[in-house]
C-alpha cells in the first residue's frame, strides 16, 4: 500500500508545482498590463501638454534618410483652415464622436476598403505612441488608447497634435515644415487652398505632392475646401475652433 501513496504524493506534488508556475506567469503578466498602463497614462497626461519629442516612424524614417525635417508649432500659430481641412478630409464627425466613428467605420467595412474608418483619435494613437503597419497586437493597443486620450485630452488639442506629428511628404513631418517645404509660408500663413492641399495628401504622403497636385487632387482639395467651409458652418468645427 506504501507505492501507492508515494505515487500519489508525488502526482500531487507536481500538480502544486504546476499552478505554482501558472500563477506565476499571471502574477508577472499581470504586472506587466499594469506596467503598459501606467507607461501609457504617464505619456499621455504629459503629452496633454508638452509637445511629443518624437516617435517610433519618425526614428525609422531619420534612420533611413539620414535626417527628416519637423517643427512644432502651436495651435495659433497654425491657420484655422488648416485645422478644418484636416477634419474635413480625414474625420468630418471629430467633434460628434468619442474617437471612434462607428458610422465610418461600418462604410469602410461595406466599403471593402482598408482606409477610412480610422479617426483623427485614432491616427494620433497610432502615430505618438505606437508603430505603423498592421497587427492585431497594434491594433488592439490603438482601440485601447483611444478613448483614454479622448478623456485626457481636449479635441483641439488632440488635432494640434496630429497635425504636428503627421507626414506630409517624405521627411516631412508636421504642418509647419510642409507649409515651408511646399509653399515657403509658415503654417498660420496658409490659405484655405494650400491647406487643402495639404489635407489632401495625408492618405500617401510619400506620392502625392501638394505643390504639384494632379487634376485628381485638386478635385479632391476643391471638396475638402468646400468640406472645411461646411463643417464651420454647421457647428461640426466648435470642438476645436477658436472663438473671438
Amino acid at each position: 500500500m506504501a507505492a501507492p501513496k508515494k505515487s500519489r504524493s508525488r502526482a500531487k506534488s507536481a500538480s502544486l508545482v504546476k499552478l505554482t508556475i501558472g500563477q506565476k506567469l499571471r502574477l508577472w503578466l499581470k504586472r506587466l498590463c499594469l506596467g503598459l498602463a501606467a507607461y501609457f497614462g504617464v505619456l499621455i497626461l504629459l503629452f496633454s501638454f508638452v509637445p511629443p519629442p518624437i516617435n517610433l516612424y519618425q526614428i525609422s524614417e531619420s534612420l533611413r534618410l539620414g535626417g527628416i525635417s519637423k517643427d512644432w508649432v502651436s495651435w495659433d500659430e497654425i491657420a484655422p483652415v488648416m485645422g478644418r481641412s484636416v477634419v474635413a478630409a480625414e474625420d468630418a464627425n471629430f467633434c460628434q464622436h468619442w474617437g471612434f466613428d462607428l458610422t465610418a467605420i461600418r462604410a469602410a467595412v461595406d466599403g471593402g476598403g482598408v482606409r477610412g474608418g480610422s479617426t483623427l483619435t485614432q491616427q494620433v494613437a497610432k502615430n505618438v505612441f505606437l508603430w505603423q503597419g498592421r497587427s492585431y497586437v497594434r491594433k488592439a493597443l490603438e482601440a485601447l488608447l483611444t478613448p483614454v486620450i479622448e478623456l485626457a485630452w481636449s479635441k483641439q488639442r488632440i488635432l494640434e497634435v496630429y497635425l504636428n506629428v503627421a507626414e506630409f511628404d517624405e521627411g516631412v513631418f508636421g504642418v509647419q515644415a510642409a507649409a515651408q517645404h511646399y509653399f515657403g509660408v509658415d503654417a498660420a500663413q496658409l490659405s484655405p487652398t494650400q491647406a487643402a492641399r495639404l489635407a489632401v495628401v495625408l492618405p500617401n504622403p510619400k506620392e502625392r505632392s501638394a505643390s504639384k497636385p494632379t487634376s485628381f487632387l485638386r478635385k479632391r482639395a476643391a471638396a475638402v475646401m468646400s468640406g472645411a467651409d461646411t463643417i464651420l458652418a454647421d457647428g461640426r468645427a466648435d470642438c476645436f475652433q477658436n472663438h473671438d
